[in-house]
């Protein structure tokens, strides 16, 4: 059984990118500042940046780290037209959005419509799935949730992804079961085994090097972790997630493989690009035996390839050091400065 999602034509996307640039002015005079993904002038390093300077720079001693099923293709249309329409009352605005959400997916050549989704792959997708968390989630947590707390609390979100920070450990288990309903209430659901409540903090960390390590999480493609820096402080280290960095590096092999017939000085080039991009997503502090992990997968694997395209005469390291000196590799490189907090070490 096969599932496609019906494509929107150029005019659909010309209008949609339109009816985005109107709509972006009015919301993002709403949107929080805990908000990152799919804003303008806003990025995940953002985020990232956000993360360290909440538990770093305050009192926060747990993380909750949750994980929404299937999200975009969850979001109830009524749901989210009711919250479009508090903002926008200009009737053939609110024509075009329902037209577009409606949108359905084929099955086995058949068209089907749900009621659920926001069409994936629409230009104006991403800022309905925001608007739908900004109420659900959001504006919720920052007015209902936060004054009913004991002690301080944080979100960071990025589309879908978010995590809530907790000074008191009473207060995250509290707002858990009521994140779950209020949730449901939307459409949404919770991943059981991928949202977890886990100390994470100053107070985590612990005082002798040889006890147990905190538990981390991954956000945004990093693992955090607690750890001191080189004056003893708390700081938060960062490293790329196992399966971001095996996924990376089998696209890299993938390839090689079916490139290595190129001329030598155009794989250089694919390559350098590829691993410019890595840098300029990975390349953050602390991570740099991440990113160096990678530049010598890439040259491995790359002389790997290179050695499986010649006949008699195999490539050996030194004859394959010279090939690297004419074109040679980008070394590693961090792209990100350190995110300021009061108490950064």
């Amino acid at each position: 059984m096969q599932f496609e999602t019906t494509v929107p034509s150029l005019e659909d996307k010309i209008v949609q990118r339109a009816t985005v640039t109107v709509l972006n002015a009015i919301y993002e005079q709403d949107f929080l500042p805990c908000s990152y993904g799919f804003r303008p002038g806003r990025s995940p390093h953002d985020a990232l940046d956000a993360i360290r300077r909440t538990i770093c720079g305050g009192p926060i001693a747990y993380a909750l780290e949750a994980d929404i099923q299937g999200y975009f293709d969850h979001i109830v249309r009524s749901q989210l037209m009711a919250f479009v329409e508090r903002r926008i009352g200009d009737g053939s605005v609110l024509r075009l959005i329902r037209k577009w959400i409606h949108v359905g997916v084929i099955e086995d050549g058949r068209l089907l419509v749900t009621e659920t989704g926001t069409g994936q792959g629409q230009v104006v997708s991403p800022l309905l799935a925001n608007i739908y968390l900004h109420y659900v989630l959001d504006e919720w947590f920052e007015h209902e949730v936060k004054p009913r707390l004991r002690g301080r609390a944080a979100e960071i979100r990025y589309a879908d992804d978010f995590i809530l920070c907790f000074q008191y450990r009473e207060d995250a288990e509290r707002v858990l079961p009521v994140l779950a309903k209020r949730f449901a209430k939307y459409g949404l659901t919770l991943h059981p085994e991928k949202t977890r409540l886990l100390a994470f903090g100053r107070s985590a960390l612990p005082s002798h090097p040889e006890a147990p390590q905190p538990a981390t999480f991954d956000f945004l493609g990093f693992t955090h972790v607690c750890a001191r820096s080189r004056r003893g402080r708390f700081t938060i280290h960062v490293r790329t997630m196992r399966t971001r960095f095996r996924r990376s590096a089998k696209a890299v092999a993938q390839w090689c493989q079916q490139h290595r017939h190129d001329p030598v000085e155009h794989q250089a080039a694919a390559l350098n690009a590829k691993l410019r991009g890595h840098y300029q997503y990975y390349g953050r502090p602390t991570n740099f035996r991440s990113v160096w992990k990678f530049h010598r997968h890439v040259q491995r694997v790359w002389h790997k390839w290179l050695t499986r395209r010649t006949r008699g005469k195999p490539l050996d390291w030194a004859r394959f050091k010279q090939l690297l000196h004419r074109h040679p590799l980008l070394p590693p490189r961090i792209c990100h400065a350190w995110a300021t907090t009061g108490n950064a070490g």
